[in-house]
């Protein structure tokens, strides 16, 4: 078994807490992703599983053992880095028996298992090349291959497709969700592209500041954020956010108004939504759509991206709030042109005003 157990994680550098106290629970064979902005933290957990920064306090378990002092190369882990990190004036072959060679390897067992790597990784034909004659795409298969020959018990991908173009990106998504399914392996993933999270993903770990904001799964976080900080990050474009009054409430739902939304009622099955008093109205931009008349909200076009697929529509609100509307077909839209919005009540999310959150359940 594979799992991996963060027990109240933390990481400190001198007086610094960067990491202040995480619980994740990783399960055998699952595909986890962190995600967050720059510099919440992500990077710098997966490092500490790897083994690569010490931890500071808090208990690490990988398969049921406690590993906080064992060293990197006794966990059973492979990690893929950003840079690929492979040997300019080694062949394909030969960096992808590089552990093997180091940990002592016959050369029938390296042939074998790099060997079955090239075919899961359909790169027989590119093993007597050297990097420089590969693409950045093959590189990153390259250096995925020399973890795969290791069999390890969990591989971490440190935001290894932030160096490719997004057609390379797209294929490389694609060839490792492919990998997870025909290896069953753990599997933990860093990354700020939440259209690698969402699609990739058993389960996606959010964080902020050192702290988890929410995990679950994909569609979880994202029909049910359980803050602002998460509803604003998972989506894209970004949930649309307005201030609103409560103004009562009755099981978990409550009517709202302001000066820019006309009275609704709206889904309240947060703890924290007050009975009465100022709220946060969040509307995902796919769920505005533009009527003739009588919308909750009115405002007029500021800038309308026609993307073939979809339109995006920058709207200024009558106060100046600017919310996105996203519509999925090609529409034209002018400048300065009036528009009237409107959106399915019980597909609005409402949140407490100072909601914050730290650690959240799984």
């Amino acid at each position: 078994m594979a799992d991996v157990i963060l027990k109240g994680i933390k990481k400190s550098y001198g007086s610094v807490e960067v990491i202040k106290g995480v619980d994740i629970d990783i399960k055998d064979g699952e595909f986890v992703v962190f995600v967050g902005p720059s510099g919440c933290g992500k990077s710098t957990v997966l490092r500490m599983i790897a083994g690569l920064e010490d931890i500071t306090d808090g208990t690490l378990e990988i398969g049921g053992k406690i590993v906080n002092e064992v060293p990197a190369s006794k966990r059973g882990i492979a990690m893929v880095f950003q840079s690929y990190a492979i040997f300019p004036h080694m062949t394909v072959r030969e960096n992808m028996a590089f552990g093997l060679t180091i940990a002592g390897a016959s050369k029938a067992e390296k042939d074998e298992k790099v060997a079955e790597a090239a075919r899961i990784l359909k790169m027989e034909h590119l093993l007597d090349r050297r990097p420089s004659q590969l693409s950045g795409g093959q590189r990153q298969r390259v250096a995925i291959g020399r973890a795969i020959v290791r069999k390890p018990e969990v591989f971490l991908f440190d935001e290894p497709l932030s160096n490719l173009d997004a057609a390379l990106r797209l294929d490389m998504r694609i060839e490792i969700g492919k990998l997870h399914k025909s290896l069953g392996a753990t599997m933990v993933y860093v990354t700020h592209d939440q259209v690698e999270a969402m699609t990739l993903a058993d389960k996606i770990v959010v964080l902020k500041d050192g702290y988890v904001q929410q995990m679950g799964a994909p569609m979880d976080l994202y029909h049910r954020p359980e803050n602002l900080f998460v509803a604003g990050f998972i989506g894209a474009p970004s949930m649309n956010f307005l201030d609103v009054e409560v103004i009562g409430k009755e099981g978990d739902t409550a009517k709202v108004r302001s000066d820019l939304v006309a009275e609704f009622a709206a889904p309240a099955w947060r703890e924290d939504i007050p009975t009465s008093g100022r709220a946060i109205l969040g509307v995902r931009p796919q769920d505005l759509r533009p009527v003739d008349s009588n919308g909750l909200l009115s405002g007029h076009v500021t800038l309308a991206e026609r993307l073939g697929i979809e339109t995006v529509v920058d709207v200024a609100l009558k106060d100046g709030t600017r919310v996105i509307c996203s519509l999925a077909e090609d529409r034209v839209f002018e400048p300065g042109q009036p528009i009237h919005l409107d959106f399915d009540h019980k597909r609005a999310h409402l949140f407490a005003p100072e909601r914050g959150g730290h650690q959240a359940a799984a």
